[in-house]
């Protein structure tokens, strides 16, 4: 089988952000390789500035490769309607919505016509794309790029109580400056950080070397504390379309890589672990403090989480080469 990949090598087109998770060990295009499937990848952040050149050069390479499957990752609107109808017209085309839990109705319910198949991880967004017609969508569960296929949990040796991997916001800030006056330490590591962005290697021995991974939302926040903390916490909160939690691919990494994680709640993830015994979770800025003292004075009790998180994970496919591998599948069934 043979695919054309549609994906950024750097981080929003930017090199000094540093290549895309999609690019790196582990993204979507090594999961193709990995397959077996003849990859030919179409990296469009030469064509950012010119959205014309970018269509006629897509279209080129697609038909000089002639493949199966066009696979694409939008981020907003590159690729016209036109672009994206052509090429429908000749190929099986795909694309994940990564953010349909807040970008459905302006965003996917859109574009999801213009491709043969539409992948997502919001359940709730299922009957979303049945009430505008569309038949041929696939509920996923997020993945990790990689993971750790042998552990010895009893020879791990911790670097950090608390840590968080992720770009700063506003909010992620709050959160760690109230860990801070109750005397929490927390490592940061993402861009806007001190510490800065980290490569996925070192993320991973980030997550094993850990106590306690935090994952915080980057959703608006109803804290009243964080709202009126600044004049930007209240303009987020009356601005920013992230209204509601999503199920991140963050979520299925840390225990992927042997680490013990305390997120704040999204719905549908109690459909992939056992909440309490496989993930903790937290509901508020006081819930979390109070977890947090929990879990470093149970070491017992974390390494409960922890282990069971990992093999949950790990049991039902932790990567994205498994994910791909159902994917296609599903997909070589669906054209017999």
């Amino acid at each position: 089988m043979k695919i054309v990949s549609v994906f950024l090598h750097y981080d929003y087109g930017i090199k000094s952000r540093g290549e895309t998770p999609e690019y790196q060990k582990g993204g979507f295009y090594a999961a193709f390789c990995q397959l077996g499937y003849a990859v030919y990848p179409f990296w469009w952040d030469d064509y950012l500035a010119d959205k014309n050149m970018l269509q006629k050069k897509l279209i080129q390479y697609v038909d000089g490769i002639k493949p199966d499957i066009v696979f694409f990752i939008l981020m907003r609107d590159e690729f016209s309607f036109e672009t994206l109808s052509y090429l429908k017209s000749k190929y099986i085309t795909i694309n994940w919505f990564w953010d349909d839990q807040w970008r459905f109705d302006d965003f996917t319910k859109y574009y999801a016509p213009y491709f043969t198949y539409s992948i997502t991880t919001d359940k709730f967004s299922l009957a979303k794309y049945r009430n505008i017609g569309y038949k041929n969508v696939i509920l996923i569960r997020p993945a990790s790029y990689d993971c750790y296929r042998e552990l010895d949990f009893a020879k791990i040796q911790y670097k950090y109580d608390v840590s968080f991997v992720g770009g700063k916001s506003a909010y992620r800030e709050w959160i760690a400056r109230q860990l801070q006056k109750n005397n929490i330490k927390v490592q940061c590591f993402g861009h806007g950080w001190p510490a800065g962005p980290i490569s996925y290697t070192e993320m991973a021995e980030v997550f094993k070397t850990t106590r306690i991974n935090l994952n915080i939302s980057n959703s608006v926040s109803h804290d009243i504390r964080y709202i009126f903390s600044s004049r930007r916490s209240l303009k987020e909160f009356l601005k920013s379309p992230k209204r509601l939690e999503q199920l991140k691919q963050r979520n299925f990494e840390i225990p992927a890589f042997g680490g013990f994680q305390l997120t704040n709640y999204v719905p549908s993830l109690e459909d992939y672990f056992d909440i309490g015994r496989e993930i903790a979770i937290y509901t508020g800025v006081d819930d979390l403090l109070l977890q947090v003292r929990y879990y470093l004075e149970n070491e017992d009790k974390r390494k409960m989480v922890m282990i069971g998180g990992y093999r949950k994970v790990f049991n039902n496919g932790p990567t994205y080469v498994d994910r791909f591998r159902d994917i296609f599948s599903l997909i070589r069934a669906k054209s017999l």
